[in-house]
């Protein structure tokens, strides 16, 4: 017998799919409500005419139609001048210069209530050759790239943190800083073998969730270390337990659930498929706003629904 996945709820994820293309999902009533910056701010300077909700939706808006600045700016003035709100549209410079700030202002992603995530890397590019044209012929040309950190809930599929970086900053340097924003319900975190450094445990301990982090190969007992690395030379104990071979580290990974972290990687490759691969951005400031847009309208799709899938024998 030959299994197969089949979709059990294809009526509501073919309407989800739908939602998705409508402007009102990303044009909200709210949004227009909330279009305009309050008229005192209590800062010296200048008030802002638009606040950081109508930026935010400007960007949004971008990276779901995958339009240029400008072409934003006529998309965005048609939706009000049909829409009769009798409300202006920011132009693609205040835009641009407003999104700098934006991105450093937003925290949370998703509001749920998460015990169990998921965390990986991957990477964006900046410019230069395409993958087809470096394995065929070779680099020429300098290439850029960005590296984003994503924590995601295995359960919900929604993305609860992002981290943009340069591309020499590793996965290890980047987990402290996932872990001090990490809601206080998560109790478990899953991570490939890169995550497997001291200072990882540490950030693990401080939040008092536990790590399920499969240790290197040439991995030893740390004992001198105290409790920071209590929990890996549990699970490299347990592993040992069972052979410690490559065997063993596969019925640890069962026994411990590790193969959940693989829904980062299919967290990512929805982000890909969606926005692309690359970034319009060429500032790591506009970068970030422009992420973290993106990882805000990937969880709004995660909302409409979903598939659910199951297995069948065929």
């Amino acid at each position: 017998m030959k299994a197969k996945t089949r979709i059990r709820n294809r009526k509501h994820y073919n309407k989800s799919l739908i939602q998705r293309g409508s402007i009102m999902v990303w044009f909200s009533e709210d949004a227009i409500e909330n279009w305009l910056a309050p008229s005192k701010s209590g800062k010296a300077g200048r008030p802002k005419l638009y606040s950081d909700e109508a930026i935010l939706t400007a960007l949004i808006i971008r990276s779901v139609y995958h339009l240029p600045l400008r072409a934003l700016q006529g998309f965005l003035e048609s939706l009000l001048l049909l829409f009769a709100v009798g409300l202006t549209c920011p132009s693609y410079t205040q835009i641009c210069r407003r999104s700098k700030l934006l991105g450093q202002k937003l925290k949370k992603l998703s509001k749920k209530r998460v015990t169990d995530v998921v965390i990986d890397s991957t990477g964006l590019k900046v410019y230069g050759e395409g993958e087809w044209k470096v394995r065929q012929h070779g680099a020429r040309k300098r290439r850029t790239w960005r590296k984003l950190h994503l924590a995601v809930c295995p359960d919900s599929h929604e993305i609860i943190m992002e981290i943009l970086t340069d591309n020499g900053v590793a996965d290890c340097e980047v987990y402290p800083e996932l872990m001090k924003g990490m809601p206080q319900s998560v109790e478990r975190t899953y991570g490939d073998r890169a995550y497997d450094t001291r200072q990882c445990y540490a950030a693990n301990e401080k939040h008092g969730s536990i790590p399920i982090i499969p240790p290197k190969k040439n991995a030893i007992l740390r004992e001198d270390l105290g409790m920071v690395m209590a929990v890996r030379n549990k699970h490299l104990r347990e592993i040992r337990g069972f052979g410690g071979d490559e065997v063993a580290r596969g019925i640890w990974k069962k026994l411990r659930g590790y193969h959940r972290r693989s829904l980062a990687e299919t967290a990512m490759c929805r982000y890909k498929r969606l926005f692309g691969s690359d970034l319009k951005s060429r500032t790591l400031a506009n970068q970030k706003a422009e992420t973290r847009a993106k990882c805000m309208a990937l969880n709004t799709m995660t909302r409409l629904g979903m598939p659910r899938s199951e297995l069948s024998t065929v």
